[in-house]
């Protein structure tokens, strides 16, 4: 099994664009090493233990990556070296100051399902949010595209992201963190979930 510290690169969040509009996010480039990348793709593909969840604005599969035995090579994503180096990034990017909890979810969008536009917003809950998309290489034309938004209209649609491999969206969970991923037509497409919660006196910016 390798050492934590080698599934993330040197520096975890290599941020590329930071933006305050029209919520605080930030896109950053691979932050995964590319053999836990292939790794995770194989054991999403076969023997992880996906559970379809239905709510009232989306469809998916997912589990919780802390609640289930993990394989040798997957377990040291969630080991306290790896938590430690993005709760330490993510406090830096947005000026906070995060309490030990994470959570660590994943997630998986098949043909015909989507996420309406939401906001994640639940007083007392989760404050930040991180995620990496994990796929075999989706074309515009498979859809799940992740979707920001100005407003709650689905029209008032401020940026679109395509679900490279690899990448990385962080952003700040507020009453105006709308957001989507459009209905996708071919592929899977799985993500990882990291949700933080900033300490109560913590300052966000």
């Amino acid at each position: 099994m390798p050492p934590p510290y080698e599934l993330l690169r040197e520096s975890a969040l290599e941020v590329v664009e930071l933006r305050d509009v029209p919520f605080r996010y930030f896109l950053a480039r691979h932050c995964l090493a590319p053999n836990i990348v292939q790794t995770l793709l194989e054991w999403f593909e076969t023997d992880a233990p996906w559970q379809l969840v239905e709510t009232d604005f989306y469809q998916q599969y997912e589990f919780r990556m802390l609640n289930v035995a993990l394989p040798e090579n997957v377990s040291p994503l969630t080991s306290p070296d790896n938590f430690s180096t993005l709760r330490r990034e993510m406090a830096e990017i947005f000026d906070v100051a995060f309490d030990e909890r994470i959570l660590l979810v994943a997630h998986k969008l098949v043909p015909g399902q989507r996420i309406a536009i939401h906001n994640d917003y639940l007083v007392g809950k989760e404050t930040h949010r991180l995620t990496i998309q994990i796929n075999r290489g989706l074309r515009d034309e498979d859809g799940g595209l992740f979707m920001l938004f100005n407003s709650f209209e689905p029209s008032d649609i401020h940026r679109i992201i395509r679900p490279v491999c690899g990448s990385v969206i962080g952003f700040e969970i507020g009453e105006n963190s709308h957001h989507a991923v459009s209905l996708l037509h071919g592929g899977e497409r799985y993500t990882l979930v990291y949700s933080f919660y900033a300490k109560r006196n913590s300052r966000i910016v």
